[in-house]
C-alpha cells in the first residue's frame, strides 16, 4: 500500500494569521533575550579582571551600597527583580561585594541614609546629646575590626542608586546627614485645649433628691438595684473582676518602626553648618534606570519594552562598569556665570540665595523621564498627610556645599572602546602595551 500521499499546500488564510503573529512575536523574544545575553556578557567581560586582584587579609575588600526603593503603586519585589536580572550579574563578574538599603515606603531610604551619616559622624567624634548605641551590631563589628587590627577599603567605595525616586530620597538624605543636626529637633509644642463652654458642675448630683419634710442637707442618692444580701439601699455592687484573657493574646503584638521625621527641611539649607567631618569628596554614585510603568492603557508601551530589553542591559551595564572600575567625574551644573562653587563659608544673604536658586544642577535632572510614568495615586495627598513631606512629589533641592562634593560614575573612553572589541570578538585587550599591563 505504501506512504500515504501528502500533499502540500498552503494553510488556510485563519492559520496563515496565526502563524505569522506568533512566529514574529517569537523571533523578536528570542532575538532580544540573545542580544540581551551578549551585552551583559561583554559588560561582564570588561570587569572580570578585578576578580583576580589579590587582597591583604588585613584589609576589608571593596563594597558598594545598594539603594533601592519599591517603585510607586508597587512592591518592593519589582525593585529586587530589576537588581537582580540587571545589575547583579556585572557584580558578580567582578566579585565584588554590595550591602543594600531598601525601602518600603516614601521616606524610608531618606531616613536610613541620614542616620547612617549621623552615626558615622558620632563614630568620628562628633558630640551629640545622644552617644553611640555600643549594642548595634554595625557598632559592635566596627570595634572588633578597630581591636583586630583590619582596616576599611582605602579606595573608593560608591553607591549605586536604582529608580528617579530613589534617588531623590538619596539626595535628601545626604543633605540631612551633612547639614542637619545629630539631635532631633524639639517636638512641636502641642496647641492648648479650647476651653469648654459647659457651665461647671454643681457639687450637688444631679441625681439626688430630697426627701418632702427633711432638712436641705438630708439627700437621699439614687442607687442601682443591686442583688446584695446587704438590706442598705447606699451598698455599691463589688467591682466585677477583669476577664481572664489567654497568654497569646497577652503578648504584645511587634509594632512598626516608625519612619523619623526629617532633622533639617530643604529651606535651611543655606543656613545650616556644614559638618566638620564632611569629607571633600563624597563616594560617587551612580543611577540606574528602573522603567516601570502600570495600566491597561499602557500596554503597548510595556510589549515595546518587553522586546526591547536589550537597550536596558545596555546602559545598566556601562553604569554598572564604571561603578565597578572606579571612574569618575564632577557633577556638571549650569546657570551660574563662573560655574565656581561656594566656598564651606556661605552666608545666607539675599545675593548669595538668589544666585544660588538660579542654579541648575546635573543631580536634578538625572532620570526625570521616570516621573511622568509614576502612577496618578502617588500624586494623592491623604488624610492628615497635607503637612508631611513628599520626598518624591517635590523637587531636588541642593546645597552647593553638598553638591559641588558629589561625583558621578562614568565610563571612560578607553573602556568603552574595548567593550567594543569585547563586543566583535576581539578578545579583552588590545593591542597596546598599556592594556597588556592591565
Amino acid at each position: 500500500q505504501g506512504l500515504p500521499n501528502f500533499r502540500l499546500r498552503l494553510p488556510s488564510r485563519n492559520w496563515m494569521i496565526f502563524l505569522s503573529i506568533t512566529g514574529s512575536w517569537t523571533a523578536a523574544v528570542i532575538y532580544d533575550r540573545r542580544e540581551k545575553k551578549r551585552i551583559q556578557k561583554k559588560w561582564a567581560t570588561v570587569v572580570s579582571h578585578l576578580a583576580e586582584e589579590a587582597v591583604p587579609t588585613s584589609v576589608m575588600p571593596r563594597k558598594l551600597t545598594i539603594f533601592l526603593t519599591a517603585p510607586p503603586a508597587d512592591g518592593l519585589m519589582a525593585a529586587r527583580d530589576h537588581f537582580h536580572e540587571y545589575v547583579k550579574p556585572i557584580l558578580v563578574s567582578a566579585s565584588l561585594d554590595w550591602d543594600a538599603i531598601e525601602g518600603r515606603r516614601e521616606g524610608d531610604v531618606r531616613a536610613a541614609l541620614a542616620e547612617r551619616i549621623r552615626q558615622l559622624r558620632k563614630l568620628k567624634g562628633e558630640h551629640s546629646t545622644e552617644p553611640v548605641e555600643e549594642e548595634d551590631a554595625d557598632v559592635i563589628t566596627y570595634r572588633q575590626r578597630q581591636r583586630s587590627g583590619i582596616r576599611e577599603w582605602d579606595g573608593i567605595q560608591g553607591d549605586i542608586i536604582i529608580g528617579r525616586n530613589t534617588w531623590k530620597e538619596y539626595v535628601r538624605g545626604l543633605h540631612e546627614g551633612w547639614l542637619g543636626p545629630l539631635d532631633p529637633p524639639p517636638p512641636p509644642p502641642e496647641a492648648d485645649p479650647l476651653p469648654s463652654s459647659t457651665p461647671p458642675e454643681s457639687s450637688t448630683p444631679l441625681s439626688s433628691t430630697t426627701i418632702p419634710g427633711s432638712q436641705p442637707s438630708e439627700l437621699v442618692p439614687d442607687t442601682p438595684h443591686t442583688t446584695s444580701d446587704d438590706a442598705s439601699p447606699t451598698t455599691t455592687p463589688p467591682p466585677e473582676s477583669p476577664s481572664e484573657t489567654p497568654p497569646a493574646e497577652q503578648e504584645k503584638k511587634p509594632t512598626k518602626r516608625k519612619q523619623p521625621d526629617p532633622f533639617i527641611s530643604p529651606s535651611q539649607y543655606s543656613t545650616a553648618t556644614l559638618a566638620p567631618t564632611c569629607p571633600p569628596e563624597l563616594p560617587p554614585s551612580t543611577t540606574i534606570s528602573f522603567p516601570h510603568i502600570l495600566g491597561f492603557l499602557n500596554t503597548p508601551t510595556r510589549m515595546y519594552r518587553f522586546l526591547n530589553r536589550r537597550k536596558v542591559a545596555d546602559d545598566i551595564g556601562r553604569q554598572t562598569a564604571a561603578a565597578v572600575l572606579a571612574s569618575y567625574r564632577p557633577f556638571a551644573e549650569s546657570g551660574h556665570g563662573d560655574g565656581a562653587f561656594l566656598g564651606d563659608d556661605a552666608t545666607s544673604s539675599g545675593d548669595e540665595n538668589q544666585a544660588n536658586s538660579q542654579r541648575r544642577w546635573e543631580q536634578q535632572t538625572l532620570l526625570i523621564e521616570e516621573e511622568a510614568e509614576w502612577h496618578k495615586s502617588v500624586r494623592k495627598t491623604k488624610e492628615g498627610d497635607q503637612k508631611k513631606e513628599r520626598v518624591w512629589l517635590d523637587e531636588v533641592v541642593l546645597d552647593p556645599r553638598i553638591a559641588g562634593r558629589m561625583r558621578r560614575f562614568e565610563v571612560t573612553p578607553e573602556e568603552e572602546q574595548r567593550a567594543d572589541r569585547i563586543r566583535n570578538g576581539e578578545g579583552a585587550l588590545g593591542s597596546t602595551d598599556e592594556e597588556r599591563d592591565r
